[in-house]
């Protein structure tokens, strides 16, 4: 089973709720160093941490990553984007390609180019932060994003099985940061979100369903559209 004992964690989106206790829970469970990454990494007190500059967006930037952290065993693609509103159509290209570029591209890319550096490591696992709403289009153009993640998180689990990479994928509704500081709704706090996640990783799960409503959201997916999308429904009447 994958373990954090020893590990050399990189965190993309480190600055943010979710990341900041990835750090400090890797940490806890005996992972050996922590890359910290954002686009603009913030101090770190402990001695373990090694803030390290991070544009998933940038091909470039990606690449001076891959050169800086040689020694990394365990990729959290944490970081993410969104849209202060729902839909696709309402949206400028800027607002889309950044949510395409950072929730799909972003992940994608930093797999392809850590994978020559964890294949073959004992305990080696990429970790991608999907969302409740890759199964609920309600989100419009980040709900798409995070649908995209989830099918090529699952291609990704079957292309680096082989060379021994446990590939994780979460699902979780909403967390308590300000993402989704819009949102009125339930929100799970980002310590037990993550305690969650490094649990199933530990376990040697390759999903995690962090909260009630992914599981409810995956178990429906075999459900007729119309039921899936009430909405729908009503405008048959």
């Amino acid at each position: 089973m994958p373990s954090l004992k020893g590990a050399v964690v990189l965190v993309t989106g480190a600055n943010g709720g979710i990341g900041t206790h990835f750090v400090h829970q890797a940490l806890a469970r005996g992972a050996a160093k922590v890359y910290a990454s954002a686009r603009t990494p913030r101090a770190w007190t402990d001695e373990r941490v090694v803030p390290l500059v991070l544009d998933v967006t940038d091909s470039a930037s990606i690449q001076a990553a891959v050169e800086a952290a040689p020694d990394v065993t365990v990729l959290i693609n944490n970081a993410g984007a969104s849209t202060p509103t729902p839909g696709i159509l309402s949206h400028s290209d800027a607002e889309i390609r950044a949510n395409v570029e950072t929730n799909f591209f972003g992940p994608i890319f930093l797999a392809r180019a850590f994978a020559p550096i964890l294949s073959g490591k004992p305990g080696a696992v990429i970790i991608d932060i999907h969302s409740a709403l890759s199964w609920y289009a309600v989100a419009g153009i980040y709900s798409a994003t995070k649908a995209a993640l989830w099918s090529a998180t699952n291609s990704l689990r079957l292309e680096l099985a082989p060379a021994g990479v446990h590939v994780v994928g979460v699902h979780v509704a909403y967390v308590d940061t300000a993402m989704a500081a819009h949102s009125n709704d339930p929100k799970k706090a980002p310590a037990e979100l993550v305690h969650a996640v490094l649990d199933g990783v530990e376990s040697g799960q390759y999903e995690i369903l962090a909260d009630d409503t992914s599981v409810q959201l995956k178990a429906g997916l075999s459900a007729p559209i119309e039921k899936f999308y009430p909405q729908l429904a009503a405008l048959q009447r």
